[in-house]
């Protein structure tokens, strides 16, 4: 099993971005790029908001901690989460201690994104990989988390299966290879690519234009 120093450990959320193009994972966290958009400011908006709520919430039984930094030697990820739900609990089975709180507690990661739910684990991965972060650290297990989708304004379940798991640790593996040789992948235009802040960046675009061209000539052959 890997285990990854301080000065070796990745960007947790980058994951997230590694998962929806490994490209635009390589621009930002390899190669320093940034650039934003609409889309970019909303997502840096919406987590603003949340990490300027109370760091800690208690309603009866159940504790909000925002913010908490994580950290994975094995993952070789550190970050933070948005929200821990803390839920009280009369066993020390998979629960936690918390300072100023007497008792054990449940804990149940609650990631927030300010777009909708997607049909593949790009988002998926990050969450796990945040559970996979806090079982380390807690010495527990975390079976479940959840999203909370700023644009329906409810929370999605997700189950932290072996198999999401295993690519969140395939992820993590290609990231640090990738990283330490400091290689960015190389660009693939997909239909997506035109939403991407640092699309001007990247070279999908010049890619497009020779697509379009290459077509344009192959028609004019044929006829």
């Amino acid at each position: 099993m890997a285990y990854y120093e301080d000065d070796d450990l990745l960007m947790l959320s980058g994951i997230q971005h590694f998962a929806f193009c490994p490209r635009q994972w390589g621009l930002i966290h390899i190669e320093q790029q940034w650039e934003e958009n609409h889309l970019t400011v909303e997502g840096r908006w919406l987590h603003r908001k949340v990490d300027n709520s109370r760091a800690i919430e208690r309603n009866k039984n159940v504790v909000h901690l925002r913010s908490v930094a994580l950290v994975s030697h094995e993952l070789g990820f550190s970050g933070i989460a948005d929200l821990l739900e803390l839920t009280a609990a009369e066993n020390e089975e998979n629960t936690i201690e918390v300072p100023k709180y007497p008792g054990r507690w449940t804990v149940y990661p609650i990631e927030y994104k300010h777009g909708k739910p997607k049909h593949d684990e790009v988002d998926e991965v990050q969450l796990c990989a945040q559970a996979l972060c806090l079982e380390e650290m807690y010495t527990i297990s975390i079976q479940e988390g959840a999203f909370f989708y700023e644009s329906i304004r409810r929370r999605i379940p997700v189950t932290f299966s072996n198999k999401l798991r295993e690519q969140v640790r395939y992820y993590s593996a290609v990231m640090h290879e990738l990283f330490d040789a400091g290689i960015t992948p190389q660009a693939e235009y997909h239909s997506y690519c035109r939403s991407c802040s640092l699309k001007d960046k990247c070279f999908v675009n010049s890619m497009k234009r020779a697509m379009s061209v290459n077509h344009y000539l192959k028609q004019m052959d044929v006829e």
